[in-house]
C-alpha cells in the first residue's frame, strides 16, 4: 500500500511542477496568465526590489541546498529515500509558485525592441529556452531528474540504481545545457523591464554561483572521470566544437546535474 502511495505522491509532485512550469512561460513572457512579471509599478520601488530579490534568493537557496549530498543525508532521516527527489521537486515548485504569486512589478524599461524581425527572433529564443529545459532533461533521464523513476522502481520493489555514464547530444558541446536553456528563457525578451532584469540577473547569478558547488559534488561522485570531462567541454559557452565522441567515451563521464 505504501509503495502505491509513494507512486501517487511522485505523480502529484511531477504534475504540480508541470503546471507551474507552463504558468512560468506566461509569467515571464507576459501572456495568457492573470498575473505576469511586468506591469505598472506598485508602491515603493525599494520595497518592490527587496521583495523580489528575497523571492529570488529563497527559491535559489532552497533549490541549491536541497540538492547537496550533505543535505540529502540529513533529509532522508525524515523523508523516505524513494520520495526524496519528489519532495525536492515539490518544495522547489512551491517556492517557484510563491515567487510568481508575490512578485512585484517595478515599471521602467531597459530595452524595447520594436523591429518585427527582432521581436520574432527574441521570442524564438525565449521559446527555445523554455522548450530546451525539458528536451535537454530527456537526453539524460527526465524521469529520474524529477523523481518518477525512483517511485516507480520502489512500486515495482526494485532497488534504485544510478544511471550509466553517458554524454548525449549537446552535452558534448557544453557541460550544462540545462542552464544554457534557462538563461535563454530568462533573458530573451523584446521588452526588458526593471523587474524582468532583476529576475533574470538574480537567477543567472544563482546559476553561476551554483555551478562550482554542483561540479564539486560531481567530481566527488565521479572522480577523475568528471575532471577529464570538465577539461574537455566548456561549462556554458561552446567556445569550440566540443570534445569528439571518442574523447568523451574515454572519460566515461556522465554530465548529469547534481541538482
Amino acid at each position: 500500500m505504501k509503495r502505491h502511495l509513494f507512486l501517487a505522491y511522485g505523480l502529484v509532485c511531477y504534475t504540480l511542477f508541470l503546471a507551474a512550469y507552463v504558468y512560468l512561460a506566461g509569467f515571464v513572457g507576459n501572456f495568457l496568465v492573470p498575473k505576469s512579471m511586468d506591469g505598472p509599478a506598485q508602491g515603493s520601488f525599494v520595497a518592490a526590489l527587496l521583495i523580489n530579490l528575497s523571492l529570488v534568493a529563497a527559491f535559489s537557496v532552497s533549490h541549491s541546498v536541497m540538492a547537496r549530498p550533505w543535505f540529502k543525508r540529513w533529509w532522508t532521516q525524515f523523508v523516505p529515500k524513494p520520495i526524496e527527489r519528489s519532495t525536492y521537486v515539490l518544495v522547489s515548485t512551491l517556492f517557484l509558485a510563491l515567487l510568481m504569486w508575490q512578485w512585484r512589478p517595478m515599471g521602467g524599461i531597459i530595452w524595447d525592441v520594436q523591429s518585427p524581425t527582432g521581436r520574432a527572433i527574441l521570442y524564438g529564443l525565449f521559446a527555445l529556452g523554455w522548450l530546451g529545459v525539458p528536451l535537454v532533461s530527456l537526453l539524460i533521464n527526465h524521469f529520474d531528474l524529477f523523481g518518477l523513476r525512483q517511485v516507480w522502481l520502489h512500486a515495482k520493489q526494485k532497488d534504485y540504481t544510478h544511471l550509466p555514464f553517458r554524454v548525449p547530444g549537446v552535452y558534448r558541446i557544453v557541460r550544462h545545457p540545462l542552464y544554457v536553456a534557462w538563461i535563454l528563457f530568462f533573458w530573451a525578451t523584446p521588452t526588458m523591464t526593471v523587474a524582468h532584469l532583476v529576475f533574470a540577473a538574480g537567477l543567472t547569478a544563482y546559476i553561476l554561483i551554483a555551478i562550482p558547488f554542483e561540479e564539486r559534488d560531481l567530481v566527488a561522485h565521479h572522480g577523475e572521470q568528471y575532471k577529464r570531462y570538465r577539461k574537455q567541454v566548456p561549462a556554458l559557452i561552446p567556445l569550440g566544437t566540443g570534445a569528439d565522441k571518442e574523447e568523451l567515451l574515454a572519460t566515461n563521464a556522465e554530465p548529469q546535474s547534481a541538482a
